[in-house]
């Protein structure tokens, strides 16, 4: 922070109001916590490190709501805003003041441009959206609240049976649209970002393809991972393996080229474990007839593929879009079911601590919005890799490791957004009903990619 003093009350102060209005009119929950946050947030873009005087403006700006508003009011969130700007500049914090003043304007530019199209998150389309939501009205599954009456009333099972139905239907609608243009196709794009369920979703439109007759040849990109010692590193000495740039590009539109002009390759086989890639290599062809089908978390990456012609290729994007409202009447975010996902993958397969997934995190959603998302317009199919069931069956397996995560994370400016990130999500879990037992979810689910039990190898 600034280094101006402060002399607010150390105690903590709990604020009359429980509710605000939001910009768009929704009232939601108050939480002083993203006061906290967002002032800190402003402090470390210029230099500071210190969230205990970040929490003591906060009490500032909690001791003046008190003032200004009766109990029970409902002020709006630019009012509070004011109050904290007022705050900032009163205790002599004119630095943090600006870059909290220059970040209210740059999210009203963005809310203004995104105001003005008719997508939303990430360049998907609004239908889509529309689509998913409404099936989830319908099916009594589109607030945490109806997903604890599913489990309190026995009908989970059948929500899941439906959610499977819903999903393989999509499979096959995928396998149509490639086999009605099998003369032309020699390469299957299965993208989209971590832990959306490309691996399980590839497997299956290779299965429909060989109910048609169709030949496929599963290219797994992840084996063309750079050695570890050879990856991108950051000031805090952790490996980006989500830039496109940690996979050996040359390679991959070697291998590309070679394969659909019916020339053989040795595939590397890639160990997560080590880091490195084995000695031993996995030769194989394409033989006449065959489709070469990969999924990527840049497989819309121009340069992945640029090996071959457009029309050789069917370009198709999964994003788990969970249109499911939390108890304060927001929707889920995207990618933090993602990162769900991903944590008991990761604990499961790659023998990571869940907490080392969540301070990770921040290299992955850079990473989809620079490579993935710029790209989306092009692809040829959009898949909602979500099913409606699942938080409840990731509470069970994770909602204990985020108390110490949050502590971890909690004092270090460095790590602000997994802090941010864990105690956004841990809030959610603790609404989230718990499914204590999971045998209804069948070992062909796209969700036992992640928790284990499928009948399928990754």
């Amino acid at each position: 922070m600034d280094s101006n003093p402060i002399s607010p009350k150390k105690d903590f102060i709990e604020p009359k109001i429980d509710r605000i209005i939001k910009r768009d009119g929704k009232i939601v929950a108050f939480n002083k916590t993203k006061i906290t946050d967002a002032i800190y947030k402003a402090a470390i873009e210029v230099g500071g490190t210190d969230r205990q005087m970040a929490e003591k403006l906060s009490n500032k700006v909690s001791a003046i709501i008190n003032t200004l508003y009766l109990k029970g009011s409902i002020p709006a969130v630019e009012e509070i805003q004011d109050i904290v700007e007022k705050v900032l500049v009163e205790e002599g914090h004119y630095k943090t003041a600006k870059a909290f003043i220059l970040y209210r304007a740059e999210h009203a530019r963005l809310r203004q441009k995104k105001d003005s199209q008719i997508i939303v998150e990430d360049n998907i389309p609004y239908k889509i959206l529309w689509r998913v939501y409404t099936w989830n009205v319908d099916h009594s599954c589109h607030t945490i609240e109806n997903l604890g009456k599913h489990i309190k009333n026995r009908t989970f099972e059948k929500l899941v049976k439906a959610s499977e139905k819903v999903y393989h239907d999509e499979v096959n609608k995928v396998s149509e649209r490639i086999l009605k243009a099998r003369n032309k196709i020699k390469l299957v794009i299965v993208a989209g970002p971590s832990s959306s369920g490309k691996t399980t979703t590839t497997m299956k439109i290779g299965e429909r393809l060989k109910d048609k007759g169709i030949s496929f040849v599963l290219l797994n990109v992840d084996n063309y991972f750079k050695n570890l010692e050879e990856h991108p590193m950051d000031e805090y000495g952790d490996y980006d393996y989500e830039t496109p740039h940690a996979l050996d590009l040359p390679l991959i539109n070697e291998h590309l080229d070679r394969l659909v002009n019916g020339k053989a390759i040795d595939m590397p086989v890639y160990d997560f474990k080590t880091g490195k890639r084995k000695k031993e290599t996995k030769r194989f062809k394409l033989k006449s007839g065959q489709v070469l089908l990969i999924d990527s978390l840049h497989g819309l990456y121009p340069d992945m593929t640029s090996s071959l012609p457009h029309d050789a290729k069917f370009k198709f994007y999964i994003e788990s879009l969970c249109q499911i409202k939390d108890s304060v009447g927001e929707f889920v975010r995207w990618a933090d079911l993602r990162m769900l996902r991903r944590m008991v993958r990761d604990s499961w397969y790659r023998a990571y601590n869940p907490k080392r997934t969540v301070g990770h995190w921040h290299y992955v959603r850079r990473s989809e919005k620079k490579n993935i998302v710029p790209f989306i317009n092009k692809v040829d199919y959009i898949f909602n890799g979500a099913l409606a069931y699942e938080l409840p069956v990731y509470k069970k397996h994770l909602f204990k490791y985020f108390p110490s995560i949050i502590k971890e994370y909690k004092d270090d400016p460095k790590k602000l957004d997994a802090y941010i990130r864990a105690k956004r999500v841990f809030d959610l879990l603790k609404s989230t009903p718990e499914l204590n037992d999971d045998s209804c979810i069948p070992e062909n689910s796209l969700v036992r990619e992640f928790i284990g039990g499928s009948i399928y190898k990754y």
